[in-house]
């Protein structure tokens, strides 16, 4: 898509010849056999039925066989050539352009270059798909309207657009991280990619937010394989096995937030990753400074304002002064209505009160918490607490 879209320099258009070259594919390569670079033979079939489209048109407007012959002769050699990283680098920076609005270019962006789906990306917002939808469209008419240009832009204009770009990357971290549907509790792939892009980000712009976000991403991903059990089934931060952790990822994150906090120019991404590095740096889950983790929490709210830190401070503090102190930060957060079809609210209430011992107050949080999670491993989870509790 990013590679089209270059090529094509229309977002809609490259949209629609990507599809049809997939159309295309279903079609012939069950009979004549995958090729052996399927990506350069996607975007080659892309790029010519996109021409064909623009000379069908072409008859009623000139205008338009002068375009189907300039991109013929600018992407004769394109396919050929693996330019995916600065390609899909491109497209994020134009998604991420400022005169888009914030939540539709992070909408836009997470949809046309990450592949989450319109209901993914509803769900990490917090709002109706419909909603996100309407900002997708809005964000592409804009682009096309006003000519934004597909590129990576110069060094003077990276900082008024990394903002943006930080929040897809964490965006795209935080659904592979913890997938919002499906029966798989991660997505690796999208991990993988999230911390790539960063990579990129960094080598471009090594400033200490970016390097926050990016030691976030190796602390969480270091924890990975510890995450789930044999059979798949979701395994709680304090259960796991801490020596299946990656030491590698932990020792470059851990080292990037140093760096970053030494600068005294840090902001949430930084605090995230210091609250991450506070728990890997634990080598048992008892060893664990709630105490820092709490003060962390607070630096980073304010900072940061979010109902969402606001519940991840409540369990914190649920473990450093105890379950009723953390519970009642949770039910006066659920009291408020912010949270209230956030299934982790209802999870983490249920969770404090079977610790209190309000055995009927853990049952009907569970039952809620399960009623809205979206992914089938925590639903599991969940319905496991649920039996427990009889």
């Amino acid at each position: 898509m990013a590679t089209l879209t270059r090529l094509l320099g229309n977002l809609d258009v490259a949209e629609d010849a990507m599809h049809d070259a997939f159309n295309a594919a279903l079609q012939r390569w069950p009979a004549e056999g995958v090729p052996a670079n399927p990506r350069a033979w996607l975007i080659s079939t892309a790029r010519f039925k996109a021409i064909d489209a623009f000379r069908r048109r072409a008859r009623f407007d000139a205008a338009e066989d002068r375009i189907a012959e300039t991109m013929h002769g600018q992407a004769s050699d394109a396919s050929d050539r693996d330019e995916l990283p600065d390609d899909r680098l491109r497209l994020i920076f134009t998604c991420c352009h400022p005169d888009l609005a914030p939540e539709s270019r992070t909408a836009l962006t997470l949809r046309e270059v990450c592949g989450l789906t319109t209901e993914e990306i509803a769900r990490a917002f917090l709002v109706p798909a419909p909603t996100i939808a309407q900002r997708i469209v809005r964000a592409k008419t804009k682009i096309r309207d006003e000519h934004i240009p597909y590129q990576v832009p110069a060094g003077t204009e990276l900082p008024e657009r990394m903002s943006a770009m930080l929040t897809v990357v964490y965006l795209l971290f935080n659904e592979g991280y913890s997938a919002s549907s499906g029966a798989s509790l991660t997505r690796e792939e999208l991990c993988t990619e999230a911390i790539r892009l960063g990579r990129m980000l960094f080598e471009l712009l090594p400033e200490p937010e970016v390097m926050g976000l990016l030691a976030l991403m190796l602390l969480q991903e270091s924890r990975r394989a510890a995450r789930t059990g044999a059979d798949g089934e979701i395994v709680l931060l304090a259960d796991q096995d801490r020596t299946k952790w990656n030491q590698d990822l932990i020792r470059e994150g851990v080292a990037l937030v140093e760096r970053a906090l030494v600068t005294r120019r840090f902001g949430p991404y930084t605090l995230q990753a210091a609250i991450a590095a506070v728990h890997a740096e634990a080598r048992r889950a008892k060893d664990t400074d709630w105490r820092q983790i709490c003060a962390l929490y607070d630096a980073l709210l304010g900072q940061q304002p979010s109902p969402v830190i606001e519940l991840n401070r409540a369990v914190a503090v649920a473990m450093h002064q105890g379950p009723a102190a953390g519970l009642a930060l949770v039910e006066a957060l659920l009291a408020r209505g912010e949270l209230q079809n956030y299934h982790l609210a209802h999870s983490a209430r249920a969770d404090l009160c079977r610790r209190l011992g309000r055995v009927d107050e853990a049952k009907t949080a569970y039952q809620r918490a399960l009623e809205l999670a979206p992914s089938e491993p925590e639903q599991r989870y969940l319905a496991r607490r649920l039996q427990e509790r009889g």
